[in-house]
């Protein structure tokens, strides 16, 4: 069996109705796994489901409460039989200046990015202890590692991710579980699409500044998530892993 053969594995991948959830679902998928898309519109996640193929299917959710990521994860394993895989990817950014922001803002952001993740893994935990092992994969940001003065809230929420990836991954290890987070650089999604409007010269910047000279798409996920979820990654556990086209190395 090929180290990276998700045969007969089953994944939720939270926000993965389109963006970075989806390229990474869309990775699992063709690696073999079943996946469940999870997120809040139901229209635009089956049709991103339809794209998938192979057995996919969407389940409606706000991760948010406790009690929908309960359900999220009874569904699924009702569905498919057991769960492997955990991507906690939902996320959402609201850019201002700090002194901007409402109380509101900032919870619902950090809700959204943190708690849904931590929610999430609290619920899906007894159905990877039970299939007797699991991965998951929480997806961070390079704005965990640097100054994000337009974004305190979203950057914060990134870096909380990566500090709770390495209390899980040291937690559950005895578990036979692998938690890692990843941390895209500037990827070419309906998040991003806006921050080019709302940040003067961000897009010529992150071009200057990213090695590869672009920015990233969402299939550019799909083999660190493939990596990530197979046994080819059965003793890497609590790494941020960067995937970013060499954007934080570049001073």
């Amino acid at each position: 069996m090929s180290l990276f053969d998700l045969t007969g594995k089953v994944a939720i991948v939270t926000g993965g109705n389109g963006g970075i959830g989806l390229g990474m679902a869309g990775g699992l998928a063709d690696a073999g796994a079943k996946v469940v898309l999870a997120g809040r519109n139901q229209a635009k996640g089956d049709a991103a489901a339809a794209t998938l193929g192979r057995g996919a299917v969407f389940i409606a959710a706000d991760v948010t409460q406790k009690a929908q990521c309960l359900e999220l994860v009874a569904q699924t394993v009702a569905t498919f039989g057991r769960l492997d895989i955990l991507i906690n990817n939902a996320g959402i950014a609201v850019r201002k200046n700090p002194e901007d922001y409402t109380e509101e803002e900032w919870h619902r952001v950090m809700d959204t990015n943190m708690t849904s993740a931590f929610l999430c893994s609290q619920a899906a935990y007894p159905a990877m202890v039970q299939a007797g092992g699991g991965k998951i994969i929480n997806i961070g940001s390079v704005m965990s590692q640097m100054a994000a003065p337009h974004a305190a809230p979203y950057a914060t929420s990134k870096g909380a991710i990566v500090q709770f990836t390495r209390a899980i991954a040291t937690a559950w290890a005895k578990d036979n579980i692998q938690a890692n987070s990843v941390l895209p650089g500037w990827i070419d999604t309906e998040l991003t699409v806006a921050a080019r409007t709302q940040v003067p010269g961000l897009n010529e910047s992150i071009l200057a500044r990213t090695p590869a000279g672009r920015w990233g798409v969402p299939e550019d996920l799909a083999g660190i998530a493939v990596f990530l979820a197979s046994r080819a990654s059965d003793f890497v556990t609590g790494a941020a892993i960067p995937c970013d086209g060499g954007f934080l190395i570049r001073s």
